[in-house]
C-alpha cells in the first residue's frame, strides 16, 4: 500500500488523524506493507516519522530519495545530475522570465535571488550561493516559482523546454513546479521498493491527490483518488474515495483489511 501525504492523509489543518494511523498498522498487521510516497524531502519527515511510531518506508521528493523512518536516514537516491540541473535552469529562466529556482539535496536546500520561500521555508533562512554552487552538484529536485502564474500554467510553460532534461510535475503548490531526474517517479520509486520484496504493480494500492501522484496511480494495480484531488488525478484513478478531511484512505483501508 503506497499512500501520498499532503492532501491525501494530511487533513487541511496539518494533522493526520489517529483513525489513519491506526488504519495503516491494520495493513501492517494484515502481513502487507505500507509505504508514504511524497514530494516532501528527508528534512520535514520526522514529524511524520514519529506519528507512525517511527516505521515503515518513506518515498521522498517525488521518487528521488527513499528514507527509513525508523533509522531517520536516507537509504537510497537517484538525483538529478550537474548538467542537466544547469540546463532545465537554464531553459526555464528563458521561457519564464521572472522565475525563481532552488534545488533540494538529501541533504538541505539552497536557492537563487528570485526564489520566494512559502509553507515549510516560509521562516527559514535559505543559502543562495550563486549559480555555479547552486547547480554545480546533484540535486533530488529542482524547484521553480512563479507567483504570477498557477501551478497547471507554468508546467504547461515547463514541460516542452524540459523535455529531455527532467521530469517535471507539480504537487499545487504557490505557484510552484518540481522536477526530478529524466524517468523518476513516486511510481519507478515504489517499482523498485516492490520488486525488491517479490511483489507486482497489480498487489499494489496507491492513493493520492495530485500530478505528482499520477505515474504512480498509473502504475498501481488499483489506484484511489482522494474526492478532493485534482481533476487529472479524479479521472485517472480507479475509484475515488472520501476526501482528505473526512479520512478517506483510513476509511477505505478498514474496509479492505476489517
Amino acid at each position: 500500500m503506497a499512500s501520498d501525504l499532503d492532501g491525501t492523509i494530511v487533513r487541511s489543518d496539518g494533522t493526520i488523524s489517529a483513525r489513519t494511523v491506526a488504519a495503516f498498522a491494520r495493513v501492517e498487521a494484515a502481513g502487507a506493507r505500507f509505504a508514504l510516497v511524497t514530494g516532501r524531502p528527508p528534512r520535514v519527515m520526522r514529524g511524520i516519522a514519529e506519528t507512525f511510531g517511527d516505521r515503515g518506508t518513506a518515498i521522498c521528493s517525488n521518487g528521488a530519495v527513499e528514507y527509513d523512518m525508523r533509522t531517520g536516514t536516507v537509504t537510497a537516491r537517484h538525483l538529478i545530475q550537474p548538467e542537466q540541473l544547469a540546463a532545465a535552469a537554464r531553459a526555464l529562466r528563458a521561457a519564464i522570465p521572472g522565475i525563481g529556482l532552488a534545488v533540494e539535496r538529501p541533504d538541505g536546500r539552497a536557492a537563487d535571488d528570485l526564489y520566494q520561500a512559502v509553507s515549510w521555508d516560509a521562516n527559514a533562512t535559505i543559502p543562495r550561493p550563486g549559480d555555479r554552487a547552486l547547480f554545480g552538484e546533484p540535486a533530488a529536485k529542482l524547484l521553480a516559482r512563479h507567483l504570477g502564474y498557477g501551478p497547471d500554467e507554468l508546467l504547461a510553460l515547463a514541460v516542452p523546454v524540459l523535455d529531455g532534461l527532467v521530469s517535471v510535475t507539480h504537487s499545487n503548490g504557490k505557484g510552484l513546479i518540481e522536477a526530478a531526474a529524466t524517468g523518476v517517479s513516486k511510481a519507478s520509486a515504489i517499482a523498485e521498493l516492490a520488486a525488491a520484496r517479490g511483489i507486482s504493480a497489480a498487489q499494489v494500492i496507491a492513493f493520492g491527490d495530485m500530478p505528482n501522484d499520477l505515474p504512480l496511480l498509473t502504475w498501481a494495480g488499483i489506484s484511489c483518488a482522494v474526492a478532493n484531488a485534482h481533476p487529472a488525478v479524479l479521472a485517472a484513478a480507479t475509484r475515488v474515495i472520501g476526501g482528505h478531511d473526512d479520512d478517506g484512505v483510513a476509511e477505505h483501508l478498514e474496509g479492505l483489511y476489517p
